[in-house]
């Protein structure tokens, strides 16, 4: 008898505890959920008087992509359709798709780039926010990414040293790499990402970190060695001269496959080309490159400083010491995590 009322006792605690555990994880989920959209909510609110930007229900967004009709490319957070205002105007639309999308990083992108109107910066038109759903409009780029006219050998628009140079000039911020580098229908070079910079408040000229966050070829060496320096916005100088290489060698900095083994750390045999090549242009932006990826952030210049010399005459441009791509000595110590780097 005893046995069977122990039975009774755990079959009616199955049946009324288990209903009550999962209820009681549904108002907690919910809770938490409600939580960060009310956030969002109340900061869109109390800063609306200063934000120019159009707000979309989801279902106008579906109307502006023609049912996302037209994919421009998917990422591992968001994907981007091709899509049409009732201006007229052709937009790009980003619909993220993340469990775990960062709060902060929303409200910053519409709070920031939405307030900034920049001829070298893509332009934030409007977003949505409904629900869990969240979407951000940006004006629309025809001729894509500056990867696909430096990289692909067939069937593309090969630019002349001239545009190369002149888009990068136009181009400065964190996260740096020709995926992120959009170009209009003229080829005037647009920024698309901020990567670290996103992270961090604007006044913050040095920050820490403990893990390396970036993408892998545009990643200064302070972002993995503690001993080299802080990182500053001298790791953007860093990101824009590998960028540069890439750029004017129209080839990838990171090349597994190189025919020569010099190649495959890419700065050592761009140094090699100064000099070789018959273009004064082009030596230009390789020494002006090859001082934006010095080891240590001190020995770079400031981009004030890397204009004022991709705009003066080579002749006053003084050669830079060949690149190290580590310090010479490290320990384990020193090195800081790496932390699941972009492609």
């Amino acid at each position: 008898t005893l046995l069977v009322l122990i039975e009774i006792y755990h079959t009616l605690l199955f049946l009324y505890g288990l209903p009550c555990l999962i209820t009681l994880l549904i108002y907690k989920w919910r809770r938490r959920h409600l939580s960060i959209y009310g956030n969002i909510e109340e900061f869109l609110q109390s800063h609306d008087h200063n934000l120019t930007l159009i707000r979309c229900s989801y279902s106008e967004i579906k109307k502006i992509t023609h049912g996302f009709n037209d994919k421009l490319g998917e990422g591992g957070y968001d994907s981007v359709y091709k899509g049409k205002l009732r201006s007229g105007r052709f937009a790009a639309v980003k619909i993220l798709h993340r469990e775990k999308a960062n709060e902060r990083e929303f409200i910053n992108e519409v709070a920031t780039i939405g307030r900034i109107y920049h001829c070298n910066m893509v332009q934030l038109i409007g977003f949505t926010v409904e629900g869990s759903k969240r979407a951000l409009i940006y004006e629309f780029m025809p001729n894509e990414s500056l990867e696909k006219y430096i990289f692909s050998r067939q069937g593309s628009i090969l630019l002349s040293n001239q545009k190369i140079y002149e888009i990068s000039l136009g181009i400065l911020h964190f996260d740096i790499k020709p995926h992120n580098i959009l170009l209009d229908e003229n080829f005037t070079p647009k920024v698309l990402d901020f990567g670290l910079a996103k992270l961090y408040p604007t006044n913050d000229s040095v920050v820490s970190l403990t893990m390396a966050r970036g993408t892998m070829g545009y990643m200064a060496p302070e972002l993995f060695y503690k001993s080299i320096g802080g990182v500053s916005y001298k790791a953007d100088v860093y990101s824009f001269g590998m960028l540069l290489m890439e750029m004017v060698g129209r080839m990838k900095n990171l090349n597994a496959l190189a025919n020569h083994s010099s190649q495959k750390y890419f700065p050592s045999w761009i140094y090699d080309q100064v000099n070789e090549r018959k273009d004064i242009l082009e030596d230009q932006m390789i020494i002006v490159a090859l001082w934006c990826i010095q080891l240590k952030p001190i020995d770079r210049p400031s981009m004030h400083r890397v204009v004022q010399m991709l705009e003066a005459d080579i002749e006053s441009l003084q050669m830079s010491p060949k690149p190290f791509l580590v310090p010479q000595q490290t320990s384990n110590d020193d090195k800081i995590n790496l932390a699941n780097p972009t492609n």
